[in-house]
């Protein structure tokens, strides 16, 4: 099929937060393309009042039924977010992935939105210089090979924000007063978390400012008292907590209360983008913190150890997918087949502590517990497991080594 031209381009879906580059997008496109825009504007629980990008789409000339807000919080926490968890997944061994794991949902439903209208192209605001370009567009790809991607900062000239907010004010287009000028850092936020980058956190020998944190108290500030707190999974996900049943987004959020109290959640960190360059970045993932640690927690007495080693071996190559923005890959589909199938039995309760700044276990019980006191107790009693037995085990496993030391004392 012949790539589409600008001329071809009648109905386009822009990916719309209603702020200042979003709308700045959304009038060029009309200028460059000539096209009608359709905005998609998710609510993923970034905690924003979202009736204002329907009012400013609205003045900038976007017909009411081609303007789609969508509430995606309990989608994105139950077909996102907790699959991802099921596999402890971390990126370069740090980073819980808040930004990476919303683009496909992001994706999906912009593909949705674009066949429902008819609509010709999909279009994004994510820069030519990160990651999300690459997630957004390879998400778009697989859903709909033929979409036409429109990327504007790949695209046109402004060479500078103070040409964009030029532009912004040539079109009366309403300028935020803390976005006059150069932004201190940018920032996404979600359910999951909240990333802060560029600006004064380009240098990554300075401390992050405290005015940078929005989801986590500052830890010398948290309560002096610690707080227990109980999370019951079932297969693999949460389910209640302290005893409470709770949907997956409710779930979620409660959890964030208790990490911004709590001071828990804090991540200064280096990354290797996907595009090549290494990027300084401040997250805070106050909930996903908490619930990485109870999964692991449950995950201790319920798996296999051979189960528990292969998931451990994968996970950097599954959390690697999805930071690149493979979620809809078969391989990414594949390891999360075998992930899914290790969660068949992780269920039960874990007991966490809270206290500036931490979160850690301190109980676990699971109806599948495969944890035996008899076997592993110094007391007497124990009957199934002959101490004796260990002699042949460790000679056995000895052969090999024993051989080597020979081999290297007749040469010594």
């Amino acid at each position: 099929m012949a790539a589409k031209t600008n001329k071809d381009i009648k109905r386009v879906v822009l990916a719309y937060s209603g702020g200042l580059d979003t709308s700045i997008i959304l009038k060029w496109l009309q200028e460059t393309y000539g096209c009608e825009v359709v905005t998609f504007t998710a609510d993923l629980g970034q905690g924003e009042e979202l009736e204002p990008a329907r009012q400013k789409a609205l003045m900038l000339g976007i017909k009411p039924e081609h303007i789609f807000i969508e509430d995606l919080r309990e989608e994105f926490v139950r077909d996102y977010v907790f699959p991802m968890f099921r596999a402890n997944a971390q990126y370069e061994g740090q980073y819980l992935l808040g930004t990476s794991i919303a683009r496909p949902l992001i994706s999906k439903k912009q593909i949705e939105i674009a066949h429902k209208v008819g609509a010709d192209a999909v279009s994004h605001g994510a820069t030519g210089k990160g990651n999300d370009q690459v997630r957004f567009e390879l998400g778009y790809y697989a859903l709909d090979p033929d979409i036409k991607v429109i990327a504007p900062w790949r695209e046109w000239e402004f060479p500078s924000r103070a040409a964009l907010i030029e532009y912004a004010e040539k079109h009366q287009i309403p300028i935020a007063k803390d976005k006059r000028g150069e932004a201190p850092f940018s920032t996404d936020a979600n359910l999951l978390h909240t990333s802060s980058e560029g600006k004064v956190l380009e240098d990554p020998n300075e401390e992050v400012p405290d005015y940078v944190y929005s989801r986590s108290d500052d830890p010398e500030n948290a309560p002096n008292e610690p707080q227990y707190v109980t999370i019951d999974f079932e297969r693999g996900d949460a389910v209640a907590v302290d005893g409470k049943k709770l949907s997956p987004a409710a779930l979620l959020a409660k959890l964030n209360e208790f990490g911004r109290k709590h001071a828990i959640g804090r991540l200064d960190l280096v990354e290797n983008r996907f595009v090549g360059m290494k990027s300084r970045g401040m997250y805070e993932t106050p909930g996903g913190t908490i619930l990485l640690v109870a999964h692991r927690g449950i995950e201790q007495i319920t798996l296999d150890r051979g189960a528990a080693h292969l998931k451990d071996e994968m996970m950097p190559r599954y959390a690697e997918l999805i930071y690149n923005g493979f979620w809809f890959s078969p391989e990414r589909e594949m390891l999360q087949a075998l992930i899914d199938k290790s969660q068949d039995f992780v269920a039960g309760g874990v007991r966490l502590k809270l206290y500036k700044g931490s979160a850690w276990v301190v109980g676990r019980e699971s109806p599948y517990s495969l944890y035996d006191q008899d076997l592993v107790t110094f007391e007497e009693g124990a009957v199934a497991y002959d101490q004796r037995d260990a002699e042949g085990f460790i000679k056995l496993n000895a052969l090999r080594l024993r051989t080597l030391g020979k081999r290297a004392m007749r040469k010594g």
